[in-house]
Formats: structure tokens, sequence, C-alpha cells
């Protein structure tokens, strides 16, 4: 169920049944030579989108810009500053607490987040300590308090078994192929094929926009994204989907 789908009384309906939402986050960036700008945004959507089809798990639109500004020397890359990200993560949480939610899982697909996504519950929190989204006090109230999760879905029970067994040799640390396949899982018409060379990117460290792309010219870091395919993406998303339902459940049942 997608929230961006459903109408009002729809959801209504479902806050009778469930407090908790899913909200995939992620990033606009490059992801090297054959993988999509948006890969870091349309993992955790796809994997979220399956969750909530299988599970009945009201999915939210998805939050798919973020910290990228270590990749702003590849076209095509979108980024917010910090403070921007905070602020309208808070925005969303207010607005969710408005109507009922208790329970917000963060479903993020990009590492660069997470210490913005860390900070933003800080600030939520304190938003929601003072303030019950019109303006009256929680102090003393029955309303229970709001609770914020992050989940990396590469970090899901399970996930990075099934990564580690399809590419044994190649995964690297950016534009791998099992993040490229995942998004050709839900997207195959995006599939491409781009000789690579060297075949698999070298390793380093991460500094600015300019220095990361004469490090790493075409985007990869230590990985061989050739090998990404439909079918491998296909088992990654089953055990993500898998994981990703278990521990929503008892999430929204904390």
């Amino acid at each position: 169920m997608q929230l961006h789908l459903s109408t009002w009384p729809e959801v209504e309906a479902y806050l009778a049944k469930s407090k908790a939402i899913l909200i995939p986050i992620g990033s606009t960036e490059q992801h090297g030579p054959n993988g999509l700008l948006g890969t870091d945004a349309l993992c955790p959507e796809i994997i979220g989108k399956r969750a909530g089809d299988e599970a009945g798990i009201l999915i939210g639109p998805t939050f798919n810009v973020g910290q990228a500004q270590h990749h702003m020397g590849f076209v095509g890359t979108i980024t917010l500053r910090p403070s921007t990200m905070i602020a309208a993560m808070q925005d969303w949480a207010q607005s969710l607490v408005r109507h009922g939610f208790e329970r917000i899982y963060w479903l993020n697909g990009h590492g660069g987040n997470i210490a913005t996504i860390t900070a933003a519950f800080s600030e939520i929190y304190h938003g929601v300590t003072f303030s019950n989204g019109s303006g009256g006090s929680h102090a003393g109230s029955n309303h229970p308090p709001l609770r914020c999760t992050l989940r990396n879905w590469w970090e899901l029970n399970g996930v990075m078994d099934v990564c580690r067994q399809l590419f044994p040799v190649g995964e690297g640390s950016h534009a791998t192929p099992s993040e490229v396949s995942v998004t050709w899982a839900g997207y195959p018409e995006a599939v491409k094929s781009v000789a690579m060379s060297p075949r698999i990117a070298p390793n380093g460290p991460i500094l600015d926009a300019d220095d990361y792309r004469r490090r790493f010219p075409d985007g990869r870091i230590g990985s061989d994204p050739s090998q990404a395919n439909v079918e491998a993406g296909e088992k990654i998303v089953a055990a993500a989907v898998k994981a990703v339902i278990s521990e929503f459940r008892t999430f929204a049942a904390s």
C-alpha cells in the first residue's frame, strides 16, 4: 500500500489498524557507467513497495535526494545541504505525527545519509516533545511518543550473505553489482551493457567532489558492476523483503 497512490479515507482506515509507516530514503547521484542516478533511492523504494504489497505495510513517498556533495563532479547528481535535509525530514515527520502516526521506519539506500538522518532524528524528537503538530504540549498527555528507526537495506538480515554469494569478487563499495542488480530487477528496461576498464575499479579515500572525479574517473569504487543482472537483483530483493517485513512488524508493535 503506497501513501501517494491511496486516498485519505484509505490512509485513515490503515491508521485504525497500524500507526507505523515505512519511508524509503536515498540519494540522486552517479553510480558509474551502467548504474542509474537514482540507484540509492530506487533500491529502498523497490524493496519497500514489494514489502508493502506483500504485507500490507503503508509505504510513504520516497525521499530521493540526500547527501551527495562528493558526487557533484559527475553530471546529474543532486545534493542537499545537511540543514535542508534535516528540516525536510522534520516537516515530513511532523505532518505524519499530526495524523496519528507513531512509528516511522526509514529504509535508507545511501551510506552518506546516515549521519544526517541520525541528526534529523534528534531534531524530530525535540519537536514532537514540545509540540503535537497543532500547537499543543505533549507534557502530561496520554499521546504515545513518536519513534523513528533507520535501517540501511544492505544491512537487513541475510542480505549481504546473498550479495557475497552472488558477487564474491568485485562487489566494492560504490556502484556495486548488487545495488545495480536491484534497480534492474525493478526496472529491467534500464539494463545497460557497458565494458569496465579496469574491470574492478580501484579503492581509495574520498576527499571532495573534484578529488573523487580524479581518483575514480568513471565513478566506481572497488566494484565491477558489469556483473549485475536482473536474476541476481530478484534474489537480493526477495531476501530484503522478507527481512524488512519481519523487522517492520516488530518495530510497529514496539
